[in-house]
């Protein structure tokens, strides 16, 4: 018999940009590379248009894990990349903030043609979301109190 705990499956958001993650993303279904169900992506142009405040409410409302797949430095649009990691490492902060465990949100470089690294991020995450489980909600909030102290 499963635990509640096994019950739930957990969900998985791929930003995926259009320079990188998402062609890794098509070529591997064109592929016919199997990969769990649990994941859905959401192509964009850039991660960078994203403020981590997004990433917090993505997760306290319906995802258990992010990964944002992008080309790192061989983005087309100037200073996206390093934008982009900008954005994380504040979201880092504030889920560190909320008590969210950090490794449900993931940064990762994927080229055009990766699709095995596509695929093991994607088994990485639900590995991580088997070990944790995941998110229990409501997520309490943070008070401007606890956010200055913290």
């Amino acid at each position: 018999m499963k635990t509640d705990k096994e019950k739930v499956k957990s969900k998985i958001l791929i930003l995926a940009t259009l320079s990188g993650g998402y062609l890794g993303a098509d070529s591997a279904g064109q592929g016919n590379k199997e990969y769990a169900p649990n994941v859905y992506i959401f192509s964009v142009m850039t991660a960078a248009i994203f403020p981590p405040e997004f990433y917090i409410r993505a997760l306290e409302k319906s995802v258990d894990a992010i990964i944002v797949m992008y080309s790192g430095s061989d983005c087309p649009y100037k200073g996206a990349a390093e934008h982009t990691a900008k954005m994380i490492s504040q979201a880092y902060e504030m889920m560190k903030e909320r008590g969210m465990d950090q490794r449900r949100l993931r940064l990762s470089a994927i080229c055009t043609v990766c699709v095995d690294p596509f695929l093991e991020e994607v088994a990485q995450a639900n590995e991580l979301l088997d070990e944790i489980g995941p998110i229990e909600r409501p997520v309490p909030a943070v008070t401007e109190a606890e956010s200055v102290t913290a």
